[in-house]
């Protein structure tokens, strides 16, 4: 049997890989009332154990997650976290991603320094593991094209600082076709493109999300399979997937692990990968994605490899720093 590649992780939300030990401890710091005082009563709270009914439920688990992100600090300890936790998980490559105005919501920061301390909590991270990450900003599509224009803002305020744009949030009520200025904006301060497409609307979203954004890869792609003229647009332009099967389990995206069409990407040629999505939140980490969920989703371990291939290939990474990495 083939050794597995270095694990990698390409779609992982920052702001959903929260410790939970950290949203105590910040919230006794900052005097924020939370619906349990230990692990055990706050878990059920922030963790999800059954399917939710959709997306949006999913979703409301950020609450205590950002809760507790009342200072810039706060921003830069849960980034300096994410990777020490990714080495914890064997990752030699992550890439993580934020949403700078979701972040500073709750206690009206600005989102051009929360960008600021993501990007130093990061690079700590970086320099006491040796894990290698790579920030993707979000525009969350739930709050408007409006204040996503700002979001933007703060992005582009540390551009050189961050690798890709992404659309995130609720995919169902707030199209794409909304968001093409910003994303024509993030190519041109170049930027890579990854999207959200295809998990709460339909395969037509994914098509927009190449076509009209710019994207060269897809966060979770899962109604694809509706249509095979975009399972053929995937595989001839050579789009990425990021699949993230036990999100899309709980999110009711799909009603359990072998109804997850990630076994039939694979098997039409698709550059389709695992990831984790929001661990924190789902209560996973990489491992259990590849070790139980992939195998529960009818992947054998040659398709297991072959999804951490495919994540190599589609990394937002220079071939050089590619094969450093894998070194």
């Amino acid at each position: 049997m083939s050794a597995r590649p270095p694990l990698i992780d390409l779609h992982r939300h920052l702001d959903g890989s929260v410790r939970l030990e950290t949203i105590l401890d910040l919230g006794r710091r900052h005097g924020i009332p939370l619906p349990g005082d230990t692990l055990e009563t706050l878990r059920p709270h922030v963790v999800v154990t059954t399917p939710q009914p959709g997306l949006i439920e999913f979703l409301a688990k950020f609450r205590w997650m950002t809760a507790v992100l009342a200072d810039y600090e706060a921003c830069r300890r849960v980034a300096r976290e994410n990777v020490e936790d990714a080495q914890r998980e064997g990752i030699r490559y992550i890439e993580l991603r934020f949403s700078p105005a979701f972040m500073a919501g709750a206690h009206n920061l600005d989102p051009s320094r929360v960008t600021a301390a993501v990007i130093e909590g990061v690079r700590e991270g970086e320099a006491a593991t040796g894990v290698k990450a790579n920030l993707i900003g979000i525009l969350t599509r739930t709050y408007g094209p409006v204040r996503a224009r700002r979001e933007l803002r703060a992005l582009l305020d540390h551009k050189q600082d961050i690798t890709a744009l992404d659309l995130a949030g609720d995919e169902g009520n707030w199209p794409a076709e909304l968001f093409i200025e910003h994303f024509k904006e993030g190519r041109e301060a170049g930027w890579q493109v990854t999207v959200h497409a295809g998990e709460a609307a339909g395969a037509q979203s994914i098509v927009t999300a190449i076509g009209q954004l710019g994207a060269t890869r897809i966060g979770h792609a899962v109604r694809a399979t509706e249509d095979p003229a975009v399972m053929d647009l995937l595989r001839e332009r050579r789009i990425g997937i990021e699949a993230n099967l036990t999100s899309n389990v709980q999110t009711s995206t799909v009603p359990d692990y072998a109804s997850h069409p990630l076994k039939q990407f694979l098997e039409a040629g698709l550059l389709a990968t695992i990831n984790t999505d929001d661990p924190g939140i789902s209560g996973i980490d990489l491992p259990h994605e590849l070790d139980v969920a992939a195998p529960a989703a009818g992947l054998d371990e040659g398709q297991i490899l072959q999804a951490l291939e495919n994540a190599w290939e589609i990394a937002f990474l220079p071939a050089d720093e590619k094969a450093r990495l894998r070194a």
